[in-house]
């Protein structure tokens, strides 16, 4: 396999391109928690209360699944540089809580370094998005001597991935396609690089398989 060319790519593009993209995912809810609001503060509304109120609970939870998500899958997430498997596959269920495929967790190393978190719960979510009409996206991990082994295959009717999210796992620039996707990939082939590992997809019929393996 062709090692990918590095995307010239500056810092600030990549940070920007990633603020971009978490707002997009976080605008949704927000506006939908505004909305709940505005119906409960309207007299002529009042007998949508209770639809208000589920919009709410509901657009709430979202917001905060994704929060938490984002702040291990893209931030610093305080000083930690282990993560309970546990603790992942939580974060992982929370996002697939508001997405059309089923999640299938079947780690087996019981914690991870810091790295290795972040290419799970992106290659997860990524393999989720790659289900549009549903499927199931089953998370595989392993711990092989002195690395770790990810394997994520999304299954379904209509499985497909982005070409600018293979660019972006190749390390390549975005040429047609949209930033948010691409960014994502992207960021995912810039920290497993640091950290000396390997990131890559096959796509097939119905099916997209992510592969990664980072030192231990």
């Amino acid at each position: 396999m062709t090692e990918p060319t590095a995307a010239p790519a500056r810092t600030a593009e990549v940070a920007a391109y990633l603020a971009a993209r978490m707002c997009h995912d976080f605008i949704s809810p927000a506006s939908a928690i505004a909305s709940g609001l505005d119906l409960l503060e309207d007299p002529s509304a009042q007998d949508m209360r209770e639809e208000a109120m589920g919009l709410i609970v509901s657009s709430s939870k979202k917001l905060a699944d994704l929060l938490s998500f984002c702040r291990v899958a893209f931030g610093a997430s305080a000083s930690a540089e282990t993560f309970d498997a546990r603790e992942l596959e939580k974060l992982a269920a929370g996002v697939f809580n508001h997405m059309r495929a089923d999640l299938v967790w079947a780690v087996e190393t019981p914690a991870v370094n810091k790295p290795a978190a972040r290419t799970l719960l992106n290659l997860a979510q990524m393999a989720g998005a790659a289900l549009p009409t549903g499927g199931v996206a089953k998370v595989q991990a392993v711990q092989e001597a002195s690395s770790v082994a990810i394997a994520i295959e999304a299954t379904g009717a209509r499985a497909r991935l982005r070409p600018e999210v293979l660019a972006g796992l190749q390390g390549l620039p975005l040429g047609e396609g949209l930033h948010g996707h691409w960014v994502q990939a992207y960021y995912v082939h810039l920290f497993v690089a640091d950290a000396g590992g390997r990131v890559f997809a096959d796509v097939s019929e119905e099916r997209v398989v992510f592969a990664a393996t980072l030192p231990a």
